[in-house]
């Protein structure tokens, strides 16, 4: 029996955890959840983001990044039934994911921005600092943006569909923001070289 190819098995999986969003969107519309349906319907119209870049930007990403962004959003809509406050890491762990992503789609666009133009140089040393403080930027950005849902919820007397849960939990979540861009920058340029391609010759 042959074995599918790595590119087919992650679309299978993709598709797979695409379809397991979807579940969890339906229990949130049979609970009349109003944050896990919102978040499971934006968790499903990121994985279409991938065909979207692909049909109307001709980016095509690889499938073993599509299936990371649809792992990431996965994770999320599951910590929204319940996760979250069952397993102490596993906000973490959504966090550092969430932040390797916008790690490496920042190294990626930075550095196709460096081969394709001859007016920006970036050193690697300015790249990785730029890396660090580009994801600890989005992720303060994001912590605010959490805070803010949480009042507007609490002022509309709805359930946030964002949540905070204090000063600690804000710190450890740019900690963990940190390691997603450490590992991206320590481990993960290498294989971002098409990614970077892709978007030089769209730059072209």
């Amino acid at each position: 029996m042959r074995l599918p190819s790595r590119s087919t098995a992650a679309r299978l999986a993709a598709s797979a955890m695409r379809m397991s969003i979807a579940l969890v969107l339906g229990v949130g519309v049979a609970t009349l959840n109003v944050s896990v349906v919102i978040n499971a319907v934006v968790a499903l119209a990121v994985t279409y983001l991938p065909a979207l870049l692909r049909r109307d930007w001709d980016l095509r990403l690889s499938p073993g990044l599509t299936l990371v962004i649809t792992t990431a959003v996965l994770l999320h809509s599951l910590g929204m039934v319940g996760l979250y406050e069952g397993l102490w890491w596993y906000d973490h762990l959504t966090h550092t994911l969430s932040a390797g992503i916008v790690a490496a789609v920042g190294y990626a666009t930075t550095r196709a921005i460096d081969q394709h133009s001859d007016a920006v140089s970036f050193p690697p040393r300015f790249l990785s600092v730029f890396l660090l403080l580009m994801t600890l930027a989005l992720g303060v950005f994001w912590e605010v943006l959490e805070f803010v849902a949480r009042l507007a919820a609490g002022a509309a007397g709805i359930d946030a569909v964002l949540v905070q849960y204090g000063l600690e939990d804000t710190i450890l979540d740019l900690v963990f923001d940190t390691l997603g861009a450490l590992l991206v920058a320590l481990f993960g340029t290498r294989r971002l070289s098409g990614l970077v391609a892709v978007i030089s010759a769209r730059l072209a």
